[in-house]
């Protein structure tokens, strides 16, 4: 029992046994903390102390090349711990770097720059073995492994250069993951990785567009993302010379004030760029919130210059190099206003030109200054009102203060809700500009509705769409998008006395 006891306090006490024991114990720590960098890095601190205070507490200093045991087995363990703790050491600098880009709060983008200077590390650690383990000449090894590092470097220096270019970029962060960049030569993209070799991009197309970054290093790139998400764009447009400039820029400054999908700040600018005598050329320039919003705010801005223009007079021009007759517009044989803002409403193009021509008559013009309240708040309206000129703000007053719901631009109605369904306007309109609107009493739109009873399904979906903009509002103590089209449609029949017709 004794000479057990005996047996087992000698292997416990044997700095092989320990030495094997804490290497075990370095390999289980290790799979239980895998994927967590911290707890990795307080595991190999933890084994490099022990370690530390294993060689130490057996006369083994890691740092010299003395070794004085003779015994065979001693020596190759020795060497072994040696190197051991040359490689323990390592793994805590590199754990280090791995902690600290990760503390960073930017793991992906220092991804080359982590690799390198943990390559650099563990390079140093091999030099470290070679020279205190080996006991061989670091300079004489240095020296020859030079010459094949340039043969090597000759073989691979399109590699080499993409490498190097990788940790010049990753250095000076022209971009960053996540960021929309735009390389010389017409390539744009999302940066969704970036690599030793490459950066890669996923496009407008969701295309994954694979760019080497000896390419990236040299080309010129624009950076759309910038400091925030917020991304500056401009449309320009060109008028005929037959109004002034100013009234232009001014008609042009309305366009950008009842846009919806650009940001209210920074202000949207309106600049003359050229004038000869073909054209006025104006350039629009505004910022939308991302740069993913930068198609549909410019959709926008076209549809608004094409009302806009449309209701000042002003004629757009061709293009600088382009050659083709304007056809006549559809309306000039009704100059009449009232007829060409029927004309340019899809709501009412089913009309016939008689029934056009009855509507037509029946509008009465208003005009409203800047800041006047064209109807307020929880008011049922009794006539259907049409845009011609100006910009209408809908705003709602609550608890939490005044929200703007959105904005109405010429060929824009409203007044739908209190003529189609008798309820009360669930926010104020305000005239943001001078306004010039048309009026379509009831009595008058009624009576076309006899006529035409499809027209209620066709104001059925005008309405359901205006209150789908209006979902987080509660009215009456309900959803403002409750009610179906079908059922509008069925309530707007039912209200003006309509009767449905079957299709044979």
């Amino acid at each position: 029992m004794e000479a057990g006891l005996d047996t087992i306090v000698h292997i416990a006490g044997d700095p092989i046994s320990q030495f094997v024991t804490l290497v075990l114990l370095l390999v289980l720590a290790r799979i239980i903390v895998q994927g967590k960098a911290t707890d990795r890095f307080l595991v190999h601190i933890g084994f490099f102390v022990l370690l530390t205070i294993l060689l130490v507490g057996h006369d083994v200093a890691p740092w010299t090349t003395v070794i004085d045991d003779e015994d065979l087995p001693h020596r190759m363990f020795i060497g072994i711990a040696k190197a051991t703790w040359w490689a323990g050491g390592a793994m805590v600098i590199a754990s280090s770097v791995r902690v600290y880009l990760i503390i960073e709060r930017k793991p992906r983008e220092g991804r080359l720059l982590q690799d390198l200077l943990v390559a650099i590390i563990y390079i140093g650690a091999a030099l470290s073995i070679i020279a205190f383990v080996f006991d061989l000449p670091v300079r004489t090894l240095i020296a020859t492994s030079g010459v094949f590092a340039i043969v090597l470097g000759l073989a691979l220096q399109s590699t080499l250069n993409d490498v190097f270019s990788g940790i010049a970029l990753n250095l000076g962060r022209p971009y960053s993951v996540g960021d929309w960049i735009e390389v010389e030569g017409g390539v744009r993209g999302q940066v969704v990785e970036t690599n030793w070799r490459s950066t890669h991009l996923l496009n407008d197309a969701n295309d994954l567009v694979i760019v080497p970054n000896s390419a990236l290093a040299k080309a010129t790139l624009t950076n759309l993302t910038g400091g925030d998400a917020i991304h500056g764009s401009k449309v320009v447009i060109r008028a005929l010379p037959s109004k002034s400039p100013a009234l232009i820029e001014e008609t042009m400054r309305t366009v950008l004030l009842s846009a919806n999908s650009i940001l209210k700040s920074p202000p949207p600018s309106v600049s003359i760029t050229a004038l000869d005598g073909s054209a006025v050329e104006v350039e629009l320039s505004f910022k939308v919130s991302s740069l993913g919003q930068t198609g549909v705010a410019k959709n926008e801005i076209f549809d608004l210059v094409y009302r806009h223009t449309k209701a000042a007079g002003i004629q757009l021009s061709l293009a600088a190099n382009a050659s083709a007759v304007m056809n006549p517009d559809p309306g000039s044989k009704h100059p009449g206003t009232p007829w060409r803002l029927l004309t340019s409403i899809p709501l009412f193009s089913t009309l016939t030109e008689d029934e056009m021509e009855a509507l037509a008559n029946s509008m009465e013009r208003l005009a409203f200054k800047k800041g006047v309240v064209i109807a307020p708040q929880d008011a049922s309206m009794t006539s259907l009102m049409i845009v011609r000129s100006g910009v209408v703000t809908i705003e709602r007053v609550s608890d939490h203060g005044r929200e703007e719901l959105t904005r109405l631009a010429p060929g824009d109605l409203f007044g739908e809700r209190g003529v189609l369904m008798g309820a009360p306007e669930p926010a104020t309109m305000r005239a943001l500009t001078f306004v010039v609107v048309y009026e379509i009493s009831k009595e008058h739109l009624a009576s076309v509705m006899h006529q035409r009873p499809s027209l209620a399904e066709e104001l059925s979906q005008l309405l359901a769409k205006r209150v789908e903009t209006e979902e987080h509002l509660k009215i009456d103590g309900r959803s403002a998008v409750e009610d179906h089209p079908v059922s509008l449609a069925a309530r707007i029949r039912h209200l003006f006395g309509v009767q449905q017709r079957s299709i044979p």
